[in-house]
């Protein structure tokens, strides 16, 4: 945990943000795999550890803004816990770790809130994405689940947001040195993509790296030579020398940070002409990007910046017709770009999405757009000093869209399927970096992993 004066003052900086009523911040519960006592790795609530730090299930805080006062409300092992799993802290001894003096059995959360709700007081709370937390926030609440879900505080939400995408330099340093153990994995990625070897068996490789750390994913590993489909989870082919594989990985910190980078390199350890030409085209764009970002441009622009750029370049290959700008505002660029530039990095890989994508990603200056591919643009508000964002432009030829769009004539102006059809079994090229923005411009995060072609190449040959 950070030190117990950070939470502290988180908790200090979110009260100022309200004039009366409860914040309700209940934690996650253990997740059973296939019966009730086998359960999935704990993950807690990110909200819950922002303000509370508390790294186990079966736990609610609360916040009360009138007195002043925050509660923790759980429960201390009991005998049959010490057997199984060992001695613990009290809750007392792991309060005091962050701050808290008033810990009160579980069984009382639901009293407090009655009572408050009896005062006429207002009970501020995130929106539940997990089952288990609606189904108890609805018997807390005495609602139905529909009406928990519906009742999800604006203003809080509001608030959380405003806070925890602004990074301090401790956060920093938690990203970094998830960055670190990731930038491991992908070189030892690099050097173990042989030909005939298993995408699993490289997956094995890099997961034993972060677990040799003590450290998990911070989202499930997408590493495959099927680069065209953007989250690929299947891990069960057998790679072939020249093939291009799309590597999207990253590992959480101790404190549960998330790092996330993709890197795309040749089986074998040669690009061909092809697949360089495109790569560098990604590359470039990505670089552009990244130079563009400073508090105050929109990551809209950035985004259109970088997608300008590729389409310029695919034009002068053929691939498209007329002027760049035309191309990235009809949309026809979208074929093979359809997702966004990135979005922010945090305590969540796509940082406080359970919040809302769209109250994260965009504000009153900026809507979401419902055109295809850019409509994906988790991100899209002005940027500020202090937010960490992804930066990760890609080229895919997707087989099944091509297809598609050509025969509906979709932008047949402005695209040469012929050209399309001629790469369509090429996969996809997807570089991403983790980027924080500073007063005056952006610094990509941790250390340097290859992604040149001749950084690759060398690292893969030798």
């Amino acid at each position: 945990m950070f030190d117990r004066a950070v939470y502290a003052q988180r908790r200090q900086q979110l009260k100022q943000r309200f004039t009366s009523g409860l914040l309700l911040l209940p934690g996650n519960t253990d997740v059973s795999m296939n019966y009730l006592h086998n359960h999935y790795w704990f993950r807690q609530d990110s909200s819950f550890s922002y303000f509370f730090g508390l790294d186990q299930p079966d736990l609610a805080a609360v916040i009360d803004i009138d007195a002043g006062a925050d509660h923790l409300f759980g429960d201390d092992p009991g005998l049959d816990d010490v057997i199984w799993v060992g001695q613990q802290q009290t809750l007392v001894e792991r309060a005091a770790a962050v701050a808290v003096a008033s810990v009160r059995p579980y069984r009382d959360l639901a009293g407090m809130l009655a009572q408050a709700r009896e005062q006429g007081r207002t009970i501020h709370y995130l929106p539940p994405y997990r089952g288990e937390t609606i189904l108890e926030l609805a018997r807390l609440l005495s609602c139905t689940t529909e009406q928990c879900k519906a009742g999800a505080s604006e203003s809080l939400i509001d608030a959380v947001i405003a806070l925890r995408e602004i990074k301090n330099d401790a956060e920093i340093a938690e990203i970094e040195s998830a960055l670190a153990v990731t930038r491991d994995m992908h070189v030892a990625a690099m050097r173990l993509a042989r030909p005939d070897t298993f995408e699993y068996q490289v997956v094995a490789a890099m997961e034993g790296i972060m677990r040799s750390h003590d450290l998990q994913n911070a989202y499930p590993m997408i590493f495959s030579r099927s680069g065209e489909i953007l989250h690929n989870r299947n891990h069960k082919n057998r790679l072939q020398r020249g093939e291009l594989v799309v590597n999207d990985s990253g590992s959480s910190s101790a404190l549960g940070y998330a790092s996330d980078i993709t890197r795309t390199f040749p089986v074998g350890g040669r690009f061909s002409e092809r697949q360089r030409t495109l790569y560098e085209i990604v590359l470039a764009a990505q670089q552009l990007a990244i130079d563009a970002m400073r508090p105050g441009i929109s990551y809209l622009d950035v985004h259109k910046l970088a997608a300008t750029h590729m389409a310029a370049a695919l034009s002068e290959l053929g691939f498209f017709r007329g002027a760049p700008q035309q191309i990235v505002e009809s949309g026809a660029y979208a074929i093979c770009f359809p997702h966004g530039l990135g979005h922010q990095l945090g305590l969540d890989v796509h940082d406080m999405e359970g919040l809302g994508e769209t109250r994260v990603g965009y504000d009153a200056s900026v809507s979401r757009s419902d055109m295809f591919g850019l409509r994906n643009l988790r991100l899209a508000k002005p940027l500020r000093a202090g937010m960490v964002v992804t930066v990760e432009p890609g080229l895919y030829f997707i087989p099944v869209l091509i297809r598609r769009w050509q025969a509906e004539a979709r932008h047949s102006e402005l695209i040469n399927y012929a050209k399309f059809i001629e790469y369509i079994d090429f996969g996809g090229i997807r570089i991403e970096d983790d980027v924080l923005v500073t007063e005056t411009g952006a610094r990509v995060l941790g250390p340097a992993i290859p992604k040149s072609c001749a950084d690759i190449e060398a690292l893969m040959t030798t």
